[in-house]
């Protein structure tokens, strides 16, 4: 896993975004924060108010696929997986060897991305997630056959910018968009849950949420930065007889662990159908 955040501003190829919705600007944003010169990057998208957003950054922008991917370094696929394989299409006599293709979208595998994108065209499939937006996201990545070392480590740079990075087979691409891709809601779930608690108990709201959100962030640091796994980390957390102690009673009796469990599961199912 990588870990460092780069520094963008020697970066001397261009990155096209052909879409930059909620994710695909997330990247684009933290890249442009990392130092990528606006005028190495590019997006297309039919929202007027998203590319005015861009324009406004010295982002190049515009509707026309195959041209905005013209020399591009690095394409970034960040429309929906039902779009994939046609905007492939559409751009494919733009693309070669020497442009990489990055796809963020769930569940679309690399056979469907080399199939569309060309033969010889390097394909790395990547797995993002919502914490992208403040430099904290948890990016999986698998290339694809014909993508160098050297070009795969283009594509961590690059995401290093917006957070963590971690190479798997493809195999485990559909249970990490489960886990990773899908977690950020369930931590919202969790956090909104435990401010409701509070609210309950008698606390303001916004003090609830405060503590909730705190709480949730100093655990993920625990976790981060400790050598303990999570159980020993609650274990430590767990007096005997305590208030915490009953009230994971509760959860347990309630089967919260197994239902948390049971959630990346589907998500993970869920994952499988959307690429097919």
């Amino acid at each position: 896993m990588s870990t460092d955040a780069p520094d963008l501003s020697g970066f001397t190829g261009t990155v096209t975004f052909l879409g930059a919705g909620n994710m695909g600007g997330a990247v684009l944003g933290r890249l442009l924060a990392a130092g990528l010169p606006p005028e190495h990057a590019r997006v297309t998208d039919l929202a007027d108010r998203t590319r005015a957003r861009w324009e406004e950054q010295g982002v190049s922008t515009g509707t026309d696929n195959p041209e905005a991917v013209r020399g591009a370094s690095v394409v970034v696929l960040a429309v929906k997986p039902y779009l994939v394989a046609d905007v492939l299409d559409e751009i494919a006599d733009e693309l070669g060897g020497d442009s990489i293709v990055v796809s963020l979208a769930a569940g679309v595998t690399l056979a469907t991305l080399e199939s569309h994108a060309g033969d010889g065209v390097p394909v790395v499939r990547v797995m993002p997630n919502t914490p992208a937006l403040v430099g904290e996201g948890m990016f999986v990545v698998t290339a694809g056959r014909d993508c160098t070392a050297e070009q795969l480590e283009v594509v961590d740079t690059l995401l290093r910018a917006c957070g963590q990075t971690e190479v798997v087979p493809e195999s485990q691409q559909n249970a990490a968009s489960g886990l990773s891709g899908s977690g950020p809601a369930y931590i919202f779930y969790v956090a909104d849950a435990l401010a409701e608690g509070g609210v309950h108990e008698g606390l303001p709201r916004d003090l609830a949420v405060r503590l909730a959100a705190q709480t949730i962030l100093g655990a993920a640091r625990m976790l981060v930065e400790s050598d303990e796994p999570a159980s020993t980390l609650r274990e430590q957390v767990t007096s005997p007889g305590g208030s915490t102690a009953v009230a994971l009673r509760l959860l347990d009796e309630g089967a919260v662990r197994y239902r948390m469990s049971a959630a990346v599961s589907a998500a993970t199912r869920r994952a499988g159908e959307l690429g097919a």
